[in-house]
């Protein structure tokens, strides 16, 4: 087993069970891509088994902090069974769920989703890369399906030197597939949709703004950056009278006009603008329109903290705008799914964006990833997605 000597001093966040390793953190050591080795202090200690990656800034991802484990097949069947189990724990209300999700589950880098009977997988690092095969039959014998496809086209790959990979892992069938949630249906093609074909992780915030919708009596409703219609759907669950879904993908909004008909709502009850967010908000302003509701879900602005002061500015300027917007007592969904961006400097950037707006406003809810996504004690980096429900006052 090689082993990997770190620096001195640079011991600590494996002895607090964080499992990442930095390339600064590493005094000498190598080892061929994905490959378990062996993680030691200074001075010659063990602290973890890692898998090694030679290109990234991430030079090591640790499998186990015990020194008796064997890091091999029936261990990673082992992890796999843990995180599925771990689901039956927490109530999720679709048949479309996380299974696992990367060092949450001890697993750093393996991605699951399961739509109904299709698992959907994605190896992002080069140690879930080199186990893939033993993955793919874990998976399938854990729950007992035979399809599995593989959307390992992250851009996360290139950063471990990994080219994307797509298509069927294991067994064949449709890539056009549809899931229920909550009170509705939704359809996502796992081929060509954002991630693994969907956004599971805002299953709970799309069931809260439904209920929302119901007990405000949301008449117009904006849902920016719709993707597939998934707020739009919920909005039309909760009875709102109507909502304008914008996005730049016409793919996607033909897929989210497509979700409302399938739920059985009337089209003339929502509108779809294939347009930029920040240009369609400044034109509305214009024309001086104003909604009861409205639903801020950008991609990801700030992948890294390195990213985040350019991708405050962004996200400041459409919360500015949304703020503008509402109707006095009317309430903004406001989200970021960067990791860069903590909840507390989102907090502050929506607080400031109220400012230049010239709005107070009330905080009424923090929203956070649905519980399939976990956070773990040991590693807070899994909380990139954050979520405020703010009521601007009249």
């Amino acid at each position: 087993m090689k082993t990997i000597r770190l620096k001195e001093g640079k011991e600590r966040s494996l002895q607090r069970r964080h499992p990442w390793v930095f390339e600064s953190a590493v005094a000498k050591g190598s080892a061929d891509p994905g490959e378990t080795v062996r993680v030691e202090s200074h001075a010659g200690q063990f602290l973890a088994w890692a898998a090694f990656s030679p290109s990234s800034r991430i030079r090591a991802r640790v499998w186990s902090f015990d020194e008796h484990q064997r890091i091999d097949a029936g261990w990673i069947a082992h992890l796999i069974q843990q995180a599925i189990s771990a689901r039956s724990w927490f109530d999720i209300q679709s048949n479309g769920m996380r299974l696992v999700h990367g060092e949450s589950d001890g697993l750093p880098g393996l991605i699951v989703d399961r739509y109904h009977d299709t698992l959907v997988a994605q190896f992002t690092s080069c140690g879930s890369e080199r186990f893939k095969s033993v993955i793919a039959d874990a998976l399938l014998s854990a729950t007992g399906l035979t399809r599995l496809y593989e959307r390992s086209d992250a851009s996360v790959r290139s950063l471990e030197g990994l080219p994307e990979v797509t298509g069927w892992l294991r067994g064949q069938g449709p890539v056009e597939l549809q899931i229920r949630e909550h009170d509705w249906q939704l359809t996502l093609d796992i081929a060509e949709g954002h991630k693994t074909g969907f956004y599971l992780d805002q299953r709970d915030s799309r069931h809260r703004f439904a209920q929302h919708a119901r007990h405000r009596g949301y008449r117009k409703v904006l849902n920016c950056f719709c993707y597939t219609g998934g707020f739009t759907v919920a909005a039309l669950a909760g009875g709102a009278e109507h909502v304008t879904s914008i996005d730049s993908s016409g793919a996607a909004l033909e897929r989210a006009r497509a979700n409302v008909q399938l739920n059985g709502f009337d089209l003339n009850r929502a509108s779809f603008m294939d347009a930029d967010v920040n240009a369609s908000l400044r034109a509305f302003i214009a024309q001086g329109e104003s909604f009861d509701a409205i639903v801020l879900d950008p991609p990801k602005f700030a992948p890294t903290a390195a990213h985040a002061e350019r991708a405050a500015r962004a996200y400041k300027d459409l919360n500015r705008l949304a703020f503008k917007l509402l109707v006095p007592g009317g309430e903004l969904f406001t989200y970021s799914c960067s990791g860069g961006i903590s909840a507390d400097l989102f907090h502050k950037i929506v607080a400031s964006a109220g400012m230049d707006a010239g709005v107070d406003a009330f905080i009424s809810e923090r929203l956070q990833g649905a519980p399939d996504h976990p956070m773990t004690v040991l590693f807070p980096e899994g909380e990139y997605l954050k979520g405020l429900v703010v009521v601007k006052k009249s």
